[in-house]
C-alpha cells in the first residue's frame, strides 16, 4: 500500500511540477519564440533534423481541433496555446508565413474560451486571458471557428463572442469542409 501511495505522490508531483507560467530548469535559455510569446510552452526548440525539413513545394495547412475543457480561468486556455506553438513551430523549421494556413474549430458545451471580455469578465470577474492571443493569432490569418450547432444548444448569442470568432454551422462540417481543402487535423486536447 505504502509503495502505491508513493508511486501515485511521485506520479502527481512529475505531472503538476511545471505549470503553463514555468520551464523545466534543463530548457531555461534554450527555448525561442519566432512569432508569439505569451507563454513559456510557445516556444521551440533548435533540433539539428534528418527528417522532414521545410519543403518550399508544400503549401501548409493545418486545422487544430480545440474541445478541451477549461481548467484554469486565469490562464490561456491550452488547446489556443498549443495552436501558437504550432504556428511558432512551422516558423521555426523555415515555412513562410505565406505558406503557412491554420484554422481552429472550437467545440465545448463550456464556451468560455471563445466569449468577448465583456461577457467573460460577467462570468468570471476578469477579462478573458485567451483574448490577446486570439488577437495575435488572427493577426497572423489563423482562423477561429465555433461549432454553431453548441452555440444554439446552449443559448449562447453569437454577441457573447470574441470579434474573431466566426459561426460554422458546426465543427463536424468546418473539418470535412477544411480536410477538403487540404487542412491536416491536429488534435492538442487533453481530454
Amino acid at each position: 500500500m505504502k509503495n502505491v501511495i508513493l508511486v501515485s505522490l511521485a506520479i502527481f508531483i512529475s505531472t503538476n511540477v511545471f505549470s503553463q507560467d514555468s520551464l523545466p530548469p534543463h530548457l531555461k535559455g534554450k527555448i525561442k519564440y519566432p512569432i508569439i510569446d505569451l507563454t513559456p510552452f510557445m516556444g521551440v526548440l533548435d533540433v539539428d533534423v534528418d527528417a522532414l525539413p521545410y519543403d518550399a513545394s508544400l503549401d501548409y495547412r493545418v486545422v487544430i481541433d480545440a474541445y478541451d475543457s477549461l481548467k484554469d480561468s486565469t490562464k490561456i486556455y491550452m488547446p489556443f496555446s498549443e495552436a501558437a506553438r504550432t504556428y511558432n513551430l512551422n516558423i521555426a523549421n523555415g515555412v513562410p508565413k505565406d505558406k503557412l494556413r491554420m484554422a481552429v474549430v472550437f467545440h465545448n458545451f463550456n464556451m468560455d474560451p471563445v466569449f468577448n471580455d465583456e461577457s467573460y469578465k460577467a462570468k468570471h470577474g476578469i477579462e478573458n486571458p485567451i483574448a490577446e492571443l486570439i488577437r495575435k493569432l488572427k493577426e497572423l490569418g489563423v482562423h477561429f471557428y465555433v461549432c454553431g450547432q453548441i452555440l444554439g444548444f446552449m443559448n449562447i448569442p453569437k454577441e457573447n463572442l470574441a470579434p474573431e470568432i466566426e459561426v460554422a454551422i458546426s465543427a463536424k462540417t468546418a473539418f470535412i469542409m477544411l480536410d477538403q481543402m487540404g487542412y491536416s487535423y491536429l488534435n492538442v486536447n487533453e481530454d
